[in-house]
């Protein structure tokens, strides 16, 4: 990859997906890297900073409410080269060159933020001023005049915004890599290329008269809705643009006068099927971060040492991941660090390190639940959520901690809004929880013999048996519940979840493929996005179970680790087979 150069007719150019790396000093502070024991090093990085073009001023005031994954829109702004001034008073916004308000979470706890500090005004002034400015995801949303979702808007653009309808037959929340329809005037869109850009949302503008002025494109899941509007010097997006395609969005509007490239063609038509990249990370018996991989759940090598098999570096693991192609990233934290400070969990400095250069979605799983550390400090599974959303996490996965709120629910028909499942999700959106179920295989001769949820199996058991429920599992598939897949995954949904890692303990490491009737039933059963997780040992399982099933995205570990089946050879593979 060239790095970056910038004169007067230059600008830096979004990551290229290469095989190398170059350097960029950016270095945490010593406090941050010398909190813990544990050995996590600085990664090499990607070649980042320049100043501003003609050496203008190169300061981004950035309108950060508090929630949600902002920090990778600064990182983003960073590798373009400018340095970022937060917003704490009206006043920072009225003196503002150029202003980005990347929004998450709820429609009327942002509106209500900006009222109570009384910024609500100033951001109408400023905008009605025709000054640059951006708004990203909810930051577009907010523009209109009310939401479904509760409440009044700013009321600049004619439009009630409202929940997606799964009825239309699409999946809630609108989950990955979408195609745009693009005006000829849209500007800031310009370098797209008919290449996917990523979306996460449950809610949506539709196109009308009475706002079709503002509309700079359309995308289409379901029905038509507004992707992104522009006015002059105003422009919002409700997709990402520090997601990989979408930086050359972002870079456009700071660089506004800048020569455009031809951009690279895509041939993007409607939502992506995914292919994630998975990283189980946990400490070494030697006290290092590394990545592992278990056969069936089991990450020892079978030596006389015993030893924690050891893949590679965490970091370094998923900037490669990024370059090869990955659509996401996800880390399971399989490691207890109950004994640390909330602030000092060296997952977060991995997400830290990993957000400054991977500009896909990240993902992380692992104790996400209420504990107290080893100081006698209690920490809500909220508070340990929003740490993470903080340090680079787009999303969250919740394991047994869900199971246990299904169990609840399931008995008592009560939601109780305690659980963290259900405090994340009403804080966040549920499109920032994922929740992660790991069944195991039961064979049955007679599908009534237990009261779950049975099927009648590809496969037949052991011992001829044709039937199977399948049984979910805690603490990282060691203990069973009395709870089905089929029921768990209702539960959830209904308790706010946005997104289940389907995984399976039978299948795990086998390398013989997906469980093709557990993801099939669980997509069935549920409208928001399945992940089919477990199994993947060739480039054919991929599109298996993209064939099969109504899965959204499929997930490996092993294969991609091992390099013995490299993400590009599944992207290629499945583009022959017409998937896009």
């Amino acid at each position: 990859m060239e790095a970056a150069t910038l004169g007067c007719s230059h600008f830096p150019t979004p990551i290229a997906r290469s095989s190398s790396f170059t350097t960029q000093s950016r270095p945490f502070s010593p406090l941050e890297l010398t909190r813990t024991s544990l050995k996590v090093k600085p990664p090499p990085t990607f070649s980042a900073r320049a100043s501003a073009a003609g050496g203008g001023d190169s300061v981004v005031t950035l309108l950060d409410y508090g929630a949600g994954n902002v920090r990778s829109v600064r990182n983003a702004i960073r590798f373009l080269g400018f340095d970022i001034r937060d917003v704490q008073t009206s006043e920072d916004i009225v003196n503002a060159k150029r202003l980005i308000f990347p929004g998450v979470g709820a429609f009327a706890a942002a509106m209500d933020v900006l009222n109570r500090n009384g910024l609500a005004e100033a951001l109408c002034s400023y905008i009605e001023s025709d000054r640059p400015f951006l708004g990203i995801c909810l930051g577009l949303q907010l523009l209109f005049e009310s939401s479904e979702e509760k409440g009044p808007g700013l009321g600049l653009i004619p439009g009630v915004v409202g929940r997606f309808d799964s009825s239309h037959g699409c999946r809630v929340p609108h989950i990955g890599w979408n195609a745009l329809q693009i005006k000829d005037d849209s500007e800031i869109l310009d370098d797209v290329g008919n290449r996917h850009v990523y979306f996460v949302h449950s809610y949506r503008a539709i196109p009308s008269d009475d706002n079709k002025e503002w509309i700079s494109s359309t995308c289409d899941y379901g029905e038509k809705f507004i992707a992104s509007v522009r006015r002059g010097n105003v422009h919002a997006v409700q997709f990402h643009p520090e997601k990989n395609v979408g930086l050359s969005i972002l870079r456009r509007f700071l660089y506004p006068k800048s020569a455009s490239k031809k951009p690279v063609q895509g041939k993007a038509s409607k939502l992506a099927k995914r292919v994630i990249a998975c990283l189980d990370v946990r400490t070494n018996d030697k006290g290092d971060l590394v990545v592992t991989k278990g056969d069936q759940y089991d990450v020892r090598e079978h030596t006389k040492e015993n030893e924690v098999r050891n893949l590679g570096k965490p970091v370094e693991l998923a900037g490669q991941y990024y370059l090869d192609g990955a659509d996401e990233v996800s880390f399971l934290n399989i490691t207890g660090f109950r004994a640390f400070p909330l602030d000092d969990l060296p997952m977060l400095q991995i997400l830290r390190y990993t957000s400054e250069n991977v500009f896909v979605p990240l993902t992380v799983g692992g104790g996400i639940r209420d504990f107290t550390d080893g100081h006698g400090r209690y920490y809500s599974s909220l508070e340990v959520a929003s740490e993470y959303f903080r340090s680079g996490a787009d999303k969250i996965s919740i394991g047994s901690d869900a199971v246990y709120a299904a169990e609840e629910f399931l008995k008592t028909g009560v939601k109780t809004g305690k659980s963290s499942l259900e405090q994340i999700s009403r804080v966040y959106g549920n499109q920032a929880v994922v929740v992660s179920i790991d069944p195991r295989r039961v064979y049955l001769r007679n599908p009534d013999d237990v009261k779950f949820k049975a099927i009648r199996t590809r496969n037949p058991g052991p011992n001829g048996e044709e039937y199977a429920w399948y049984q979910c599992t805690v603490n990282g598939g060691r203990e069973g519940r009395p709870i089905g897949a089929y029921e768990l995954a209702k539960a959830v949904e209904e308790l706010g979840a946005g997104e289940i890692l389907l995984n399976c303990i039978d299948c795990d490491g086998q390398g013989k493929g997906f469980d093709i009737d557990l993801i099939q039933m669980i997509s069935d059963a549920v409208s928001i996005p399945v992940i089919a997780s477990s199994g993947a040992g060739a480039v054919e399982h991929f599109s298996e179970v993209f064939t099969k099933t109504n899965a959204s995205a499929a997930l490996a570990a092993g294969i991609f680790h091992r390099k013995e089946v490299p993400i590009q050879s599944v992207k290629e593979h499945l583009l022959k087979e017409g998937i896009e």
